[in-house]
């Protein structure tokens, strides 16, 4: 990156022809295409790619979340001189549109209202075949999130098979993976020096195809698309493959073969230095949605990150359903501390300002160092290892010192009056270090009457498979932040993050961990079934059934209601979840836990829904006609609370010895009370 100060706009980008005239140009050099609405703010892909070409001199155009039903949005801004960069948006749009059940969402932070319908599926492949079919001619190419996680033949929740890899499905020319700034700033060079897209294969953080007599001279070769999509084994083994080789230090080429072409994907591209990140987040953003989204109720994302600063990227904490460390990487790079009190005192000056900085963090928000000295030097571990569990390695750099002297600065920065931290705060690394300064400034000063922790679950072999730390060290953490928040006078309560279902996770795991919470007092808001996104270690072994670095099997909870039974364990208190969670502690043999687990309100419950399952009472007319009238009485020979008088429809007698099933019949509803307690029907027509 060239560290000359470039010449800035102040105002958003030009988002139409007549923005583009305004300033003067007749014609774009790069129109840079977003799934999310045009939101100018670091948290943004969109923006930043498009600020950094800015920042490089380039002419660019943003086209947020353009049309998809046909190419005529590609063509908005006349053909751009060099080309596309395209990315699907902050989230994945299958994630963004669908629930782990599949059930569509009708929500989507961000778009315009929060209204969903915005992008399509698959939106990355979508607006890359779109800019192609506007100009055949041009470069395309594709980045961020959703095609980082798709560059290799992957596991597709939503179709429940496997996929090849995006660049061959979408016609994108290039697929940039990771953060993507120093990949951008070399591509358009390039291509502005006149280099055709198809010799610009050898710039690291990016995937190309090409034919076998092309490929490269030294790589590592995983199996192919058509061998991973029938092969578990292969899957796995090609998951182990692609998961060693995506350090900067040690990763090797990757070659894998789609359907008749291969892909290769180059080294990652170095994580930007100190002094590169802090420029990039100097770019000059406006830090809010654009004015045309006001009308319709602006874009609810920016609420979260407007008064946010991010401090750092990368994550070494390596869960292994987590897909950053595909994406960004575990390599922690992070901002100077004058760059990140520079953005707060900007803050300060804007107008809706209240005096309140929600987030000094990122990723895991108290990581600012590499993980050990050994990882600068020969790369990260592989084969499946991790930084934190099952626990910390004598190697890890446990220092919070300088996060310290940051948020010290901050808060005491004219006209802020708070600094919290809502980026997940990694524990395990926070009771890894002897000084306990941290930890006590952190509760004192920067919790907003809740942290956000992620225990995930408790059972240790789930916690295996997560790549998680047992559950003791989050004890130890959790006795001592409430024993802090007491001396320091102060209520606050932790949040923890749940998940169920995931690779590992049996019902007996569940029904312990659920056992856990209730011992703890811990009354969960928020959980999360195991949802299998592509670029993952955890969906391989969903998908598979197999640990990618043992090849051992692994338990796999893939049935509707299994999963709902292991979610159900996480909110036991709540009745609407009895009947499912005494099912699963019967399935469990622990009957003992349903007196604890089980509150009267979800007991009574399921006691009437008991009573109004049983067998109804049958009474023939003479006439022919019958009418059914469920069981009326509970236990004492009373009519049960809350239910009708009423009759069930009538019909025709049931033949002798035949099973009447009570609610065969049409279902016609009385309007009034008299009519629930004369009415009968015959053939669905009421009885005069």
């Amino acid at each position: 990156m060239d560290n000359s100060s470039p010449k800035i706009y102040t105002e958003f980008l030009p988002i139409s022809r007549a923005d583009m005239e305004a300033r003067g140009w007749e014609q774009l050099d790069f129109v840079v295409v977003g799934g999310d609405a045009y939101v100018d703010h670091p948290s943004f892909g969109t923006a930043i790619i498009s600020r950094l070409l800015e920042a490089e001199g380039y002419k660019i155009g943003v086209l947020a979340q353009p049309r998809y039903t046909d190419c005529e949005d590609f063509k908005r801004f006349g053909k751009p001189k060099y080309g596309f960069f395209i990315g699907g948006g902050n989230v994945d749009s299958m994630v963004s549109h669908y629930s782990v059940a599949k059930i569509p969402r009708a929500e989507d932070e961000y778009s315009p209202g929060g209204k969903g319908g915005a992008r399509p599926d698959r939106s990355a492949t979508v607006y890359t075949r779109l800019a192609k079919q506007a100009y055949p001619d041009l470069p395309v190419i594709l980045g961020g999130l959703e095609a980082s996680l798709r560059r290799f033949a992957h596991y597709d929740y939503w179709l429940d098979t496997v996929l090849p890899s995006i660049a061959e499905d979408s016609g994108a020319d290039i697929i940039s993976f990771g953060m993507g700034e120093h990949q951008t700033v070399e591509i358009a060079r390039r291509l502005a020096a006149g280099e055709p897209v198809e010799t610009i294969t050898d710039v690291d953080g990016t995937c190309y195809m090409t034919d076998f007599d092309h490929l490269p001279e030294r790589y590592v070769e995983c199996a192919g698309f058509k061998k991973v999509a029938s092969d578990k084994t292969a899957y796995a083994k090609a998951c182990r493959i692609q998961m060693d080789n995506q350090d900067v230090v040690s990763g090797q080429i990757i070659v894998q073969k789609q359907s008749e072409k291969y892909l290769v994907q180059n080294i990652p591209a170095k994580p930007l230095v100190r002094g590169e990140l802090d420029k990039v987040y100097a770019l000059p953003y406006t830090r809010r949605y654009h004015p045309i989204y006001e009308s319709m109720g602006g874009v609810p994302a920016i609420r979260e990150v407007q008064f946010s600063i991010i401090q750092n990227r990368g994550c070494f904490g390596g869960c292994n359903f987590c897909a950053i460390q595909l994406h960004q990487g575990r390599r922690v790079t992070s901002r100077s501390a004058d760059s990140i009190v520079a953005e707060a005192e900007r803050m300060t000056h804007e107008p809706d300002f209240k005096g309140y900085i929600h987030d000094v963090g990122g990723p895991t928000a108290n990581f600012r160092f590499p993980s050990c000295r050994e990882q600068m030097l020969r790369g990260m571990c592989t084969g499946g290892k991790h930084c934190l569990a099952p626990t910390t390695c004598s190697h890890m750099i446990v220092d919070h010192s300088d996060y310290l002297k940051i948020l010290r600065r901050v808060r005491e920065l004219p006209g802020v009056k708070k600094v919290f931290i809502r980026s997940g705060i990694r524990f395990d690394y926070l009771m890894a270090d002897p000084d306990d300064t941290f930890f006590k400034e952190l509760v004192e000063y920067h919790v907003s009457g809740q942290l956000k922790v992620a225990p995930e679950h408790c059972a240790p072999n789930t916690l295996a498979y997560m790549g998680k730390p047992p559950i003791e060290t989050f004890n130890k953490f959790k006795d001592k932040f409430y024993e802090l928040s007491k001396k320091a006078g102060k209520k606050q309560y932790l949040v923890p993050y749940l998940m169920s279902s995931h690779p590992g996770s049996t019902l007996k795991d569940a029904v312990y961990l659920a056992e856990y919470l209730y011992k703890n007092h811990m009354r969960p808001e928020q959980v999360q079934d195991f949802y299998p996104t592509p670029g993952t270690v955890s969906t391989c072994m969903f998908y598979t059934g197999l640990d990618p670095y043992t090849l051992k099997p692994v338990f796999v909870e893939k049935t509707p209601e299994g999963k709902a039974l292991q979610r159900a364990l996480l909110q036991y208190y709540e009745p609407r979840n009895a009947e499912k969670v005494v099912k699963a502690l019967k399935m469990t043999h622990r009957e003992d836990l349903i007196p604890l687990l089980v509150p009267a309100a979800g007991r009574r419950a399921m006691q009437r829904s008991a009573r109004r399952a049983e067998a109804a009472d049958v009474t023939i007319h003479n006439d022919g006609t019958y009418t059914v009238r469920p069981n009326q009485k509970g236990h004492n020979g009373k009519p049960a609370h809350g239910q009708s008088r009423g009759a069930a429809p009538a019909g025709r007698a049931p033949s002798p010895g035949a099973r009447f099933a009570p609610h065969s019949a049409p279902v016609h509803k009385p309007k009034n009370d008299q009519q629930k307690e004369n009415a009968t029907w015959k053939t669905g027509k009421k009885k005069k």
